[in-house]
């Protein structure tokens, strides 16, 4: 057993999104055949074009660009925020074919790993999830029940700080919406870590796309009325001028 750490690799995406997306908006209104229209996006920046299109609110062509994460180090209760956002794709590591005898991996939220106490109770409590854990499958196997059949039922108790990992595919418009919900300093501390991660990534590969990418107040009044955090200055300040000099 161990504390894990948030790790995001951006695995692949679709090559020249912006050359890919461009074709898909431009196909709507020419009547160019395909392969001619290819040519002559091909032969230009789309860069421009790219942005006409996100001014206007033409949405549907960047669909069209889809980008896959590998994650690891996040809790089982941050997936579980995860996959609400159902345009996407998801592939998660299984407890039910991947025993946890030999130890599971845990994350501590940050404010109960500042208090010395609340940190050992956690810890403590992370033990014994796991002892009993192993009892349970210890038991079933004197039983004749071995593998999954075992782990499916010992996994009731493991908690949700439980680590785990998982592969995500979305598509830039999906992105935008999740970047929007989740990089917002309301969100919960442990996707907004996890998107933020995401976001450097793709901005380096597709800069036009997710230029003006971020939480909701970024670039409008803050949507949360009442109940905003109330620190918009800070949150431009981190995903403006300051995110951009850290590509």
């Amino acid at each position: 057993m161990a504390e894990s750490e948030l790790k995001v690799i951006l695995l692949c995406y679709t090559p020249n999104p912006e050359e890919t997306i461009a074709m898909a908006a431009k196909l709507c209104y020419s009547p160019s055949d395909i392969e001619s229209l290819k040519e002559k996006i091909e032969a230009k920046d789309q860069e421009a074009f790219v942005e006409k299109l996100m001014k206007m609110g033409h949405m549907s062509p960047i669909e069209h660009a889809s980008f896959t994460f590998a994650i690891e180090g996040i809790s089982r209760a941050c997936s579980h925020q995860l996959v609400r956002h159902r345009l996407a794709s998801y592939s998660q590591q299984s407890q039910r074919y991947v025993s946890e005898e030999t130890g599971f991996d845990y994350i501590i939220p940050p404010i109960i790993k500042e208090n010395k106490e609340l940190k050992k109770h956690f810890e403590d409590f992370m033990a014994e999830a796991q002892n009993t854990y192993n009892y349970i499958v210890k038991n079933l196997d004197e039983k004749g029940i071995k593998g999954e059949a075992a782990n499916q039922d010992a996994r009731f108790v493991l908690p949700n700080a439980a680590e785990t990992k998982i592969m995500v595919t979305m598509n830039a418009r999906e992105l935008l919406h999740f970047f929007r919900q989740r990089c917002c300093y309301r969100a919960q501390w442990e996707i907004r870590n996890m998107a933020h991660q995401m976001l450097f990534l793709v901005k380096r590969v597709a800069p036009t796309i997710f230029e003006k990418a971020g939480p909701a107040c970024l670039h409008a009044p803050c949507p949360e009325g009442e109940y905003t955090c109330g620190k918009i200055k800070e949150v431009r300040k981190r995903y403006g001028v300051a995110f951009k000099s850290t590509l």
